[in-house]
C-alpha cells in the first residue's frame, strides 16, 4: 500500500460535524493532518460531535447546494497549502432514507447535484491534479437486491430518492475519474452506527428509547419494519477504510461492510439485553408487541408511519476485495457497537 508520507498532510471534510465526519476528523488529526471542514450557516450550530477537538481544525462556511461557496473554500485552502496534496472526504448529504421521501427535491439538490458541485469546484480551482477525493456511497444503491451478498459487481437497484441521488453521485465521481484522470473513488458503505449517530435513525432511536424506558420517562418505543435485515458496523472502523482508499496507488471503488447481517428485531433484543431486559414477542404484523419477559410490560409497539413507501428488506456486504487489497478489517463487533450506544444513551 502506498502511503502519504509527505511532511505536511492536508484533508478537507464535507459533513465534518456528522457521525462519520467527526470520527474521521479525529482519526486524521491523530495521523498528523491539518484538517479543514465546512459547516452550513444556520441559526443553531450542531457541532456537538466535534466540540472536543473543534479548536484543532479549521472550520469554514460552505454548502453543497451553492457551488460558489465550495469554490471559495477551496481557494482559501489552496492559498494555505500551495501545491501540496489535498485529501477530500465528501461525506455531507441528506442521508436519511425515510426523510428523502418527504424532501426528495432537496435530497437531489444536496446528494446528487451537491456532489457534482464539489467535483466541478475542484476542477474550476485547478486542483484536479493535487486532490484525492473520497465519495461516500451507500449500500442503499442495491435497493431491492438482485443478488446476495452484494459486492462491487452487483447491479444497483435503488428504490428511494436518497439512493437514486446517490447513484447519480456515484457515476459522476466515476466520470470525473475517467474524463479528467482525477483521483476520485467511492466507498459503498453498508450501515454503520455509533453513539454519535443522528437521533432520527432507527438504531440511535432504539438506544435512546431504551434509556428513556429504563428511566421511566416512557412506557414503550414505536418502530416500523422489525424484520428488515442490515449489515451493521461501527463508524470508527469505517472511517479507517475511507482513509485507506485514498492511500492507494490508483483510485478504486470498494464495498465496505462486516459480511454479517442482523434484523432490526435482533438490534432491539441486543439493546435491551444491555440493561438486563429480555424481550418476548407476541402477536403478528401490525399487532405485534415486544414485552419485558420478567414483568409483562409492553415496551415495543409497531407503528405503520415508520414503514418506508418502498422497503429494502435485506442488505449484506461481501467486503472480500477491501479486506484483501486495503488490508481492512472491522474491529468493533455488532454486540459491542450496540453496547456502546446503549451505555452512552443511558
Amino acid at each position: 500500500m502506498s502511503l502519504n508520507t509527505t511532511m505536511n498532510k492536508y484533508a478537507f471534510i464535507t459533513g465534518v460535524s456528522g457521525q462519520d465526519g467527526s470520527f474521521l476528523g479525529e482519526f486524521l488529526l491523530e495521523q498528523g493532518y491539518t484538517v479543514f471542514g465546512i459547516i452550513r450557516r444556520s441559526a443553531t450550530f450542531n457541532t456537538s460531535n466535534i466540540e472536543h477537538y473543534r479548536e484543532k481544525m479549521t472550520l469554514m462556511y460552505g454548502d453543497l447546494t451553492d457551488m460558489t461557496s465550495l469554490c471559495n473554500v477551496l481557494h482559501k485552502i489552496k492559498k494555505q497549502i500551495g501545491d501540496s496534496r489535498l485529501e477530500i472526504y465528501h461525506l455531507a448529504a441528506q442521508s436519511h432514507v425515510g426523510i428523502s421521501f418527504e424532501i426528495p427535491i432537496y435530497t437531489a439538490q444536496c446528494d446528487a447535484m451537491g456532489t457534482l458541485h464539489l467535483l466541478e469546484a475542484v476542477r474550476m480551482t485547478d486542483m484536479l491534479s493535487q486532490s484525492r477525493l473520497y465519495n461516500a456511497a451507500t449500500s442503499e444503491l442495491y435497493g431491492r437486491v438482485l443478488q446476495t451478498p452484494q459486492n462491487e459487481k452487483t447491479p444497483f437497484n435503488p428504490v428511494s430518492p436518497y439512493s437514486i441521488a446517490k447513484q447519480y453521485a456515484f457515476y459522476m465521481v466515476r466520470n470525473y475519474r475517467e474524463a479528467y484522470n482525477m483521483f476520485c473513488c467511492s466507498g459503498i458503505l453498508f450501515n454503520h452506527e455509533s453513539e454519535r449517530r443522528g437521533f432520527n435513525f432507527v438504531t440511535r432511536k432504539i438506544t435512546l428509547e431504551v434509556g428513556k424506558i429504563m428511566r421511566k420517562e416512557k412506557e414503550y418505543m414505536e418502530l416500523g419494519n422489525l424484520d428488515a435485515k442490515r449489515d451493521w458496523g461501527h463508524s470508527k472502523d469505517y472511517v479507517r477504510a475511507m482513509w485507506k482508499m485514498l492511500q492507494q496507488e490508483t483510485p478504486v471503488d470498494y464495498v465496505i461492510g462486516t459480511g454479517k447481517q442482523h434484523s432490526v428485531r435482533y438490534f432491539v433484543e441486543c439493546a435491551f439485553k444491555c440493561v438486563d431486559v429480555e424481550i418476548e414477542w407476541e402477536g403478528k404484523e401490525l399487532n405485534e408487541v415486544g414485552k419485558n419477559k420478567a414483568t409483562g410490560q409492553i415496551i415495543v409497539k409497531i407503528n405503520p408511519r415508520y414503514f418506508r413507501p418502498c422497503e429494502v428488506e435485506t442488505l449484506l456486504a461481501d467486503p472480500t476485495k477491501a479486506k484483501k487489497e486495503l488490508k481492512w478489517q472491522p474491529e468493533i463487533s455488532f454486540e459491542e457497537m450496540v453496547s456502546r450506544m446503549v451505555k452512552h444513551d443511558l
